[in-house]
């Protein structure tokens, strides 16, 4: 396995396989990136100018990123923790949000919490397990699981240390959270040495730019309002745009059309806010990317 970056200014980028996959995809296409897949489905071709791509476990990214033969992937936060992986993160896209979470059945528990005793500890994340037994002061055995960590419990592990993102898939097998280990996003990460390379972090840094102006634009919307002359600066004292409202003349001096890219999470206090100040007409409309 190689242990530097490679040197080209070709840029390696891996995509994640599984469940990571289809939210990655859509914010590359969302981004104007174009990837078209093979008969096997592991190597796209990408639109992109100065990359190529190969689709790999997130958990097999992490290492490939850490090794140099990738020099930017896409990998859950959790799974570059366990690792201890030296990467540089680029963007938390946000995706796939899960939390790392201790969790047991009540029967293994005293008084809701973990027994003094030791007791075992089943987990895919053994280093993060280890460190959280070790924060905590409990004294447990971890054995490693591959899948279905869920199961183990109570028969062949008091505790598991496992991922969940809704908690639906614990509660269905009898377990209770009783602990937070961390909390994990799908992560942009590039290896250090890929970054020194002038032309490829001319490359990477454009990815990031086209990939962080559809996630910025996700949580906007454009919001365009008729404003009497009387109530403009009533109606732009309350928006919260990214730097100054667009403001144009409507016709026969009838007032001012306001426009401007608002918090998407501020939407419905808004619209009242701006009733509120003599605002009408008020249309509302999604926005694709937001390049600064």
């Amino acid at each position: 396995m190689r242990s530097t970056a490679p040197t080209s200014g070709l840029v390696h980028l891996a995509l994640p396989k599984g469940r990571m996959q289809e939210n990655v995809l859509r914010l590359l296409g969302d981004a104007g990136i174009r990837l078209t897949f093979d008969k096997r489905g592991y190597r796209p071709s990408i639109s992109l100018d100065g990359f190529e791509a190969k689709i790999l476990k997130p958990q097999n990214i992490v290492e490939m990123l850490h090794a140099g033969s990738r020099d930017v992937g896409f990998a859950g936060a959790d799974w570059i923790a366990e690792q201890g992986a030296e990467l540089v993160e680029l963007l938390d896209t946000g995706l796939d949000p899960v939390r790392i979470v201790a969790a047991a059945g009540p029967e293994c528990l005293e008084n809701g919490k973990l027994p003094a005793r030791p007791f075992v500890v089943a987990t895919e994340y053994e280093r993060l397990a280890r460190r959280w037994l070790d924060a905590n002061g409990h004294d447990a055995r971890v054995i490693r699981s591959y899948g279905a960590t869920e199961v183990f419990p109570p028969e062949d592990a008091d505790c598991i240390v496992d991922n969940t993102a809704t908690g639906a898939t614990l509660k269905a097998n009898g377990l209770l959270i009783v602990d937070e280990v961390m909390r994990s996003s799908t992560r942009l990460v590039a290896h250090p040495r890929s970054l020194e390379h002038p032309e490829k972090r001319a490359t990477i840094e454009h990815l990031v730019l086209l990939l962080r102006s559809v996630l910025d634009a996700r949580r906007r919307v454009m919001i365009e309002v008729n404003v009497p002359a009387a109530s403009l600066e009533a109606v732009v004292e309350v928006l919260p745009c990214m730097r100054e409202p667009t403001i144009a003349p409507l016709h026969h001096e009838a007032g001012f059309a306001v426009k401007a890219a608002v918090p998407r999470a501020d939407l419905p206090e808004l619209i009242r806010a701006i009733k509120e100040r003599g605002g009408t007409d008020i249309v509302v409309s999604g926005i694709a990317q937001i390049v600064p």
